[in-house]
């Protein structure tokens, strides 16, 4: 009897909601990996997906391996790639744990691997774009774990000068007077593996345009399951779905026994067509390809292209 060919690599999810690409892997226990490559940040890296080292960033949500077992590999293959020094972003309270993991490479490789760690505290948050911040939002998971929010900063004329000429606004603001307003626009969230908590209902994934969720369980008899893992259930998005702004809402770290079919269906039963409709799995191959072809077809139709995502 002829041996079976071997399982074939982990395929990467794909969704495109403009002006931002969401790709990575996601599978609860096993890897999570999810990159927005218009912002320069993938979050997490259980193991390191190709495309995730085109980020010059690296958001660790906690210390769990299927979370950061690809860190090392990241930062040595943005090096002998020559693409620059890989910058991690975590949690302060792991930041030397991770420089630790780090230093042991050095004896074992002979070499030491270039790398920039910055640990956040709970609110702080780092610049990864020319007026594009990283923050770090603490979560409550099994471990300590943050979650992110890529916050974009724009000026904005006061209400009481929008009606002024120009010469008389450069004659207010040479003499000192603010005649802007710096808002703060959430572009991106993502949760981590967290429980459910009022974290998530803060203004960073209320508002934001992209909300990445962490959902593990969907059986109504797997509701203790996450209780005890500290993790996210289809029932706790159901609730958080009023309040997110969301376009999108992608779900990850489904695990590998989920079938996608019966996923969508509860889905659509519990949220009915409206809300369903702006909520995805993005380890729903099928599904997401249809939709991106159409997002090709529509653009190909009203005279203008969608660039071809490098995958």
């Amino acid at each position: 009897m002829l041996p079976k060919e071997p399982p074939k690599q982990g395929q990467i999810g794909f969704l495109y909601v403009p002006p931002y690409r969401v790709q990575g892997i996601s599978i609860a226990g096993e890897q999570t990996c999810v990159q927005v490559p218009e912002l320069d940040v993938a979050f997490d890296i259980g193991l390191c997906p190709r495309p995730a080292l085109s980020s010059p960033y690296v958001a660790i949500s906690h210390g769990h391996m299927d979370h950061i077992g690809g860190l090392p590999y990241y930062f040595s293959q943005r090096m002998f790639q020559k693409i620059g020094v890989g910058k991690c972003v975590c949690h302060a309270a792991i930041a030397k744990v991770i420089a630790n993991m780090m230093q042991s490479w050095a004896p074992l490789e002979q070499q030491r691997t270039p790398h920039e760690i910055i640990g956040l505290e709970p609110d702080q948050q780092v610049q990864i774009k020319n007026n594009v911040f990283l923050r770090g939002i603490e979560v409550s998971h099994t471990a300590g774990s943050l979650g992110y929010a890529v916050i974009e900063r724009r000026s904005k004329l006061r209400p009481e000068f929008a009606d002024l000429p120009q010469e008389k606004l450069r004659e207010l603001k040479n003499s000192g007077v603010e005649i802007t307003r710096t808002l703060e626009i959430p572009l991106v969230a993502y949760t981590g593996d967290c429980e459910i908590g009022p974290y998530l209902f803060r203004d960073e994934f209320a508002s934001a345009k992209i909300v990445i969720c962490e959902c593990t369980f969907l059986e109504e008899d797997h509701l203790s399951r996450a209780d005890i893992g500290k993790h996210m259930h289809i029932n706790d998005v159901v609730r958080l779905l009023p309040v997110w702004q969301a376009e999108a809402v992608v779900l990850i770290h489904l695990s590998r026994r989920t079938n996608m079919m019966t996923a969508r269906e509860n889905l659509m039963k519990l949220l009915g067509p409206e809300q369903a409709s702006r909520v995805f799995f993005l380890m729903d191959y099928r599904t997401n390809k249809e939709r991106y072809q159409r997002q090709l077809a529509e653009a190909a139709a009203n005279g203008g292209t969608v660039a071809a995502p490098a995958r």
